[in-house]
């Protein structure tokens, strides 16, 4: 049984590769499926670069804002060890001036020059 449905398979497949229209349209389709697997695989790869290309954009803009915010911490330390060290010198400095305003400019025995 298995034998003659084989055959029969076999004879039907001899007669129609004989076929010349059957095996110009098998060759046509066969090509037209490799072009259109090729397109879409360049498509696909197309479309991967694309998503790559922004996601490492997207990745840059993330490192450059992160630079930046870690900068500008740094900034406001340096900053606030810039305005201790004024805020302490301009009080060393009014020290200094309200302890020359309460001395007097001549000495208590000077003369005046002649």
């Amino acid at each position: 049984m298995i034998n003659k449905v084989w055959n029969l398979w076999k004879e039907w497949a001899t007669d129609v590769w004989q076929n010349a229209k059957f095996r110009k349209r098998l060759v046509i389709g066969v090509v037209v499926f490799v072009v259109l697997q090729v397109y879409f695989v360049r498509e696909l790869i197309a479309a991967e670069l694309l998503f790559g290309l922004v996601f490492a954009i997207l990745f840059v803009l993330g490192v450059l804002f992160y630079i930046i915010g870690a900068i500008g911490e740094r900034g406001l330390d340096w900053a606030e060890a810039g305005l201790r060290f004024s805020s302490d010198a301009a009080r060393r400095g009014y020290a200094f001036i309200e302890d020359l305003s309460k001395k007097p400019i001549r000495h208590p025995h000077s003369e005046s020059a002649p």
